[in-house]
């Protein structure tokens, strides 16, 4: 089973952000769209899939597919969003509602363990299928609406890549803020109520490779995120996310500020999800 690099995740991170705000109409979006390109044809992924769309009160949206083994029947997904949200609406100070944050936790920590994956699956690769999906359009929501989040995710739902030529996976694993410092990753709601075996499969992983104390045994939050709509279609999939920091008992205390930035990630807190991410996919 190969190593995964926390070092490596991070970089990735890092790269994320110098790119600015990833929200349509920001030269940091289509700029960190098509890194993101190269980087999964750089590592060897045998098709990349692009879906866009125009979508209503949010703009352009890039959601990125890159398949590994793609004829291999047994197949998992795992995703992230890479979007920012375009307004630090937790901040205190109300005068800095307007401005955009950095996602370095939110957003660009999942998809910094994915690029970390698909540098270890194109140096070694597995068995089964991995298919790394980058979803756009997840962090534009409002809390009077549910469907005004997970847009992209939604939009891929909606028109899955999948038939007699791209066997459907039959479990997927969402990423979402898997940067923060001293993060702990409950089972979340959804996942347990609607993917248990895989919640199960997950967390015996963990419990079995010293991962417990990162991911305790125990019910976390129900989350509107992007592992929704996939469930909705029939895909079984769990979402890994911090939803009961100690200090918030919720989200990490960065959520939605200007204060979600590189400094606030923590190396070991990527490392032990990318750990778990990387037992999965070999021991399937």
């Amino acid at each position: 089973m190969p190593a995964f690099s926390a070092d490596s995740a991070y970089a990735y991170v890092a790269k994320q952000v110098q790119f600015g705000p990833r929200i349509p109409g920001a030269p940091g979006h289509e700029q960190c769209a098509q890194w993101l390109r190269q980087e999964l044809a750089r590592h060897g992924a045998d098709t990349i899939l692009l879906q866009q769309a125009t979508l209503e009160g949010y703009g352009p949206m890039i959601n990125i597919l890159g398949r590994y083994n793609p004829q291999a029947d047994k197949r998992l997904l795992l995703l992230a969003h890479w979007d920012t949200r375009p307004w630090a609406d937790a901040e205190p100070d109300t005068s800095l509602h307007n401005q955009p944050i950095d996602g370095a936790n939110d957003g660009a920590s999942g998809v910094g363990v994915l690029l970390e994956l698909a540098r270890l699956i194109g140096a070694q690769r597995p068995e089964i299928g991995v298919d790394l999906l980058f979803v756009d359009a997840e962090d534009s929501g409002n809390d009077q609406d549910d469907d005004s989040w997970a847009r992209g995710s939604q939009y891929f739902a909606q028109h899955l890549p999948y038939g007699s030529d791209a066997p459907m996976p039959q479990m997927a694993v969402l990423l979402d803020m898997v940067g923060g410092k001293d993060a702990k990753f409950p089972r979340e709601l959804f996942s347990q109520q609607y993917a248990p075996a895989v919640n199960n499969h997950v967390w015996a992983l963990a419990k079995r490779h010293n991962l417990a104390a990162r991911f305790p045994d125990k019910l976390g939050a129900a989350i509107n995120d992007d592992h929704l709509p996939l469930l909705r279609a029939g895909i079984p999939t769990i979402d890994i996310i911090e939803s009961q920091n100690p200090h918030t008992g919720s989200f990490n205390p960065t959520w939605h500020t200007l204060q979600d930035n590189i400094q606030n990630i923590d190396p070991q807190t990527l490392g032990d999800v990318g750990q778990l991410m990387t037992i999965l996919i070999y021991s399937l």
